[in-house]
């Protein structure tokens, strides 16, 4: 079978799920479009399973941020579908489809505004009503969940790129969520610190959706890869075949780095 045509069907779960469970993320005809009517998603079919670390590629403008924004109901107007472990999202579950689902933004800076990484941790799990000493054991569990325990009560703009990128990250854990999604999570960080990112996100045992423009990343964290244009799904499958077929990615405008060959990495 050629290389387009493979990647263009669904891969195996990163982890094995329970078939009787609902999926963890589905979204059927989900569209979205600008207040001029540029249109950003076009009639999105998505299923992925319980437990999957999926990457979202595509080039820019693709509708790939608007995707992740619309897991957890963070845009209006879109129509469609969007369901979170058989929930569907609208006006009444929309406060708790926000806390199953939780979203890491390109820059931590967005996440992290209080005096200490503690206090930007503990601050969503308090809106929750969390206090005490449930409140400190669910910090300190989310700060030992990204290794960065011992940055409790340092400033977050003290704290080097990828430390604060683990520190949004935390505060993300401690709402508990089912799905995790990160945007251009690598961006930025040296190479130590995006191998430091990188195991804990293979620690987590969550599922995990990484909206990226870097494809070696995506390989090395995520078995299945999605690619969006032009706000539609143009392939759905294994993320090394994806990459591996150069008149695909060619199309749609993916570029790897010079020298990098995703069948040999």
């Amino acid at each position: 079978m050629p290389a387009r045509e493979r990647a263009l069907h669904p891969s195996t779960p990163t982890a094995a799920a329970d078939p009787a469970a609902p999926p963890a993320v589905a979204l059927r005809r989900l569209s979205y479009a600008y207040p001029d009517g540029t249109a950003v998603l076009t009639n999105v079919d998505l299923t992925i399973a319980s437990g999957e670390r999926v990457a979202i590629l595509g080039p820019n403008g693709a509708g790939k941020t608007t995707l992740a924004l619309q897991l957890n109901g963070m845009l209006d107007g879109a129509t469609g579908d969007v369901e979170i472990g058989g929930t569907r999202l609208g006006p009444s579950t929309r406060r708790d489809i926000r806390r199953r689902v939780g979203l890491v933004f390109q820059d931590p800076d967005d996440q992290l505004f209080l005096p200490t990484v503690r206090a930007d941790v503990a601050f969503g799990p308090a809106n929750l009503g969390l206090s005490g000493d449930a409140l400190r054991a669910r910090v300190d569990e989310a700060l030992a969940r990204v290794a960065i325990a011992e940055l409790a009560d340092r400033p977050p703009h003290l704290l080097s790129a990828g430390e604060r990128r683990r520190a949004a990250l935390a505060g993300v854990l401690a709402m508990e969520p089912d799905v995790l999604v990160l945007d251009e999570p690598s961006s930025s960080l040296d190479p130590a610190a995006r191998r430091e990112l990188a195991d804990v996100l293979v620690s987590l045992s969550l599922t995990t959706l990484l909206v990226t423009h870097d494809l070696p990343y995506a390989l090395e964290l995520c078995p299945r890869a999605i690619v969006l244009d032009q706000g539609q799904v143009v392939a759905d499958g294994p993320t090394r075949e994806v990459l591996a077929d150069e008149g695909f990615m060619r199309a749609h405008r993916l570029e790897l780095p010079a020298g990098f060959n995703p069948l040999a990495a």
